[in-house]
Order: C-alpha cells, then structure tokens, then sequence
C-alpha cells in the first residue's frame, strides 16, 4: 500500500497516475476532495482508498502496518498567498506530523520541498545541507518549505529512508486547476489561445534583455521519474533538487509553444506588476551533481520535447494524464 498526499493536485495526480502504469494499484489517495475542479485528476485511478486529509492520521494510526511508502506531496502552494498561518498550518505543520508519523511507524518518506526556498538566488541553487541555512525565501510559502527542511535536519529521530525533493518549475498536464499558480507554458497556451500572442515581463534589470530572464523548466514525468527512482532504491536520504540543470528562456518558452501551435510567435513585452518587481526572480537553476552521485541516470526530456507533447497531447485537445 502506497500513500500519495496531494493526489489530488498537480504533480500528485500525475504520481497517482505513473504509480498504476507501473503497477500498482493498492494506493491510498489523501488530499481535500471538496474542489470538483480537482475531479478528473483522480476519477480515472485505481486505488484502495481516498483519506480526506484531516482524517489522514487517524487512519494511518490504525493502517500504519499495511502501509509500504508515503509520497508527501500535499501542500498550499500560492506564493501570492500572505497569510503565514494557512503555511505553517498546512504546509510546515501538517508535514512535521506527516514525519513523525513515519519514524513512529518505520515508514520510508518522499515530501516536496521547492525550489522556492532559493529565494532571488544571492546563494546559488545549490542542495547541500551546508548551505540550507543561508537561503532566504522571498514569500510565505517558501519559507514554510525553507523551515521544514530546516527543522528536518536537526532531528534525531529520522524514518529509516527519506528525501525531500526541491522541486524548479515543474509543468505539465492536471494543472487545469491551477488558476493562476499554473505554469506560464500552460498561461502562455492560454493566452495564445484568447489573443494569437504572448505578454512576457520585460526587464528591469541592465544586465537581462526582455523575456530574457531565466528558469529551470522541467516536466512533470521527469520529476515523477525522480520519486520513483527513490521509492524503488531507497539510496542517499537527503535533500535533493529536482530540475533539468539547465535554464532556458521565457522567450525559447513562448516561442515553443507558438510553434507546437503551428503558429509564427507574437510576443509583447510589459512591466512586471510592482508589487511583485523586488521579489521577482531573473534566473533559477538546479545543481544536478547531488542526485547523479545518488546514482539517477535518466536523461530529462528536452525542453521544446516537452512543451510539444504537453501542448498537442493535453493542452490542444483538452485531456488529462
């Protein structure tokens, strides 16, 4: 039996849905059920159980020994969100509840962490446990991620396998429900969609030209694929990234979907809002070296690879993994 929190949210549905391709079927399935939005990332999935997250722990008090793994993957996820009770309630709470769970339980762990942790980048993008106290995240749900990784790393009593993976800029399909949390490759189908073009921020930095500020973009089967490979080898606890390495820019990113449109590209640039100009990030990137030297192999899926089979095989007609 396989626990997958968030199976209802974006990167859970995909896990859900890669865990019975492979499979396994006896999965319990935790998230808040209320949304209908959130319905067809789930609907289509075999498993054995659907846990409303507040009743989580007493369930697992009384299923604890059928239970194989948990991929903690459950939380509230909006960096425009400013109300740091809702994060330390959901987010830095409920996962603190979710380890100890496992080290009472003998339970191996995944949990999300983010690359949202990094901050604006002022110290690098580097995973090491060494420098985690020196990041400075730039909202509320980056910290939340950023004290939990921190709390972690100081306990004494750990569950006997674990990893916290930092996820960069995860898209693909299921993200329907997003709304404006969605990745700019599925805003910038959208927008394309709604207006033949596409409003990138300009820069407001001497050193970037406009859309060309940079991120790691990487596809949610790839982060998926990164799980699995844990859950299936249990090597190297620790806190890993989980991005391809390699930034790419918004303009590659808005001239790829154009062309998975077969469309010419027409882009704009705008002021980026100032409300959020002095947190805005010009450029994220993942250090792999960490998870290649815990002996992950598999090459991630090329940039514009991606963007084509998410756009023509999820986004065109509409349909989820």
């Amino acid at each position: 039996m396989i626990v997958v929190t968030g199976a209802a949210g974006f990167i859970g549905s995909v896990m859900t849905g890669t865990l019975n391709r492979e499979g396994f079927m006896d999965l319990i399935l935790v998230d808040d059920f209320s949304r209908e939005d959130k319905e067809s990332n789930y609907t289509n999935r075999k498993y054995s159980g659907k846990i409303d997250r507040n009743d989580f722990f007493m369930w697992l008090a009384e299923n604890h020994r059928f239970v194989q793994f948990i991929f903690h993957l459950g939380a509230r996820t909006d960096t425009t969100e400013m109300n740091k009770n809702i994060f330390e309630k959901l987010n830095f709470g409920y996962s603190v509840k979710v380890w100890e769970a496992c080290v009472s339980y003998g339970l191996p762990l995944i949990y999300a962490s983010s690359a949202a942790t990094y901050g604006n980048g002022e110290s690098g993008y580097d995973d090491s446990h060494e420098l985690i106290d020196k990041l400075k995240p730039l909202n509320p749900y980056g910290q939340s991620k950023h004290e939990f990784d921190k709390w972690i790393l100081v306990q004494e009593r750990q569950p006997f396998f674990w990893a916290g993976l930092k996820f960069f800029n995860v898209f693909g399909p299921n993200e329907y429900h997003k709304g404006r949390m969605a990745s700019v490759i599925y805003h910038t189908y959208e927008q394309i969609q709604q207006t033949g073009k596409m409003k990138l921020f300009r820069s407001h930095r001497p050193e970037f030209k406009d859309g060309e500020q940079k991120r790691d973009f990487i596809y949610v089967f790839d982060a998926v694929e990164v799980m699995l490979y844990f859950m299936k080898t249990r090597k190297g606890y620790g806190i890993y990234n989980v991005g391809t390495g390699h930034a790419r820019t918004f303009n590659d990113l808005a001239c790829s979907v154009f062309s998975a449109m077969n469309l010419e590209p027409v882009i704009e640039y705008i002021d980026i809002p100032a409300d959020i100009r002095d947190n805005y990030q010009y450029f994220t990137e993942a250090k792999t070296n960490k998870l290649r030297s815990a002996g992950y192999k598999l090459e991630f899926t090329p940039f514009e690879t991606a963007i084509e089979e998410y756009v023509k095989n999820f986004l065109i007609p509409g349909k989820y993994f």
